[in-house]
């Protein structure tokens, strides 16, 4: 059984399993499709991926321009400061975002759709982070917003120290929002 959470972001949801303790551990489903199914969550999940990295590790803002994924996203070990941003211009939540600590503690889970951009930030060393993907991975229609653009105004700066944050070059030359909205496909 999962208790579906709707966030201020249009079809974003934090999804808490309902988790089975004893005294030999815990278990829990991460994914049932009928239950989604039936809270509008309508998916196919063709992709599972998993990652770690040491604290203060800042993955930013990434998204797929064509071949778009809806994502499922949980963590095993550790914490992250989890944030989907609504880039689709038909919703009502446009330009809106969003922000959840996801950790091996609380077991909350959160589901993005098609047409966000989508960012999490380390919060302990070790930190696993694992999510599943309706579309594959496209490395030629993959895309990033800077982690530093003030006009989204992502309020992430007065928690975190920026001096510690670990960014790749890569996400360092992004697009600022100003450059994606020119040619946003969303």
């Amino acid at each position: 059984m999962f208790y579906f959470i709707k966030t201020p972001l249009n079809w974003a949801y934090i999804i808490e399993p309902q988790i089975f303790w004893d005294e030999r551990g815990f278990f829990m489903e991460t994914y049932n499709e009928k239950e989604f199914n039936n809270s509008w969550i309508n998916v196919n999940f063709v992709q599972d991926n998993h990652s770690k990295s040491k604290a203060w590790v800042l993955r930013w803002l990434h998204f797929q321009t064509i071949n778009t994924q809806s994502k499922l996203v949980r963590v095993i070990a550790g914490s992250v400061y989890d944030v989907a941003v609504d880039l689709r211009k038909e919703s009502p939540t446009f330009w809106k975002w969003f922000w959840v600590v996801l950790s091996s503690i609380n077991k909350k889970q959160f589901f993005i759709p098609k047409g966000f951009a989508h960012w999490f930030l380390t919060l302990e060393d070790n930190t696993e982070f694992v999510y599943k993907c309706d579309d594959f991975y496209n490395p030629a229609w993959d895309s990033w917003i800077a982690y530093n653009d003030i006009d989204l105004n992502i309020d992430w700066w007065k928690y975190f120290d920026i001096e510690k944050l670990i960014i790749s070059e890569k996400d360092k030359k992004q697009l600022s929002l100003k450059d994606f909205w020119e040619n946003n496909p969303f």
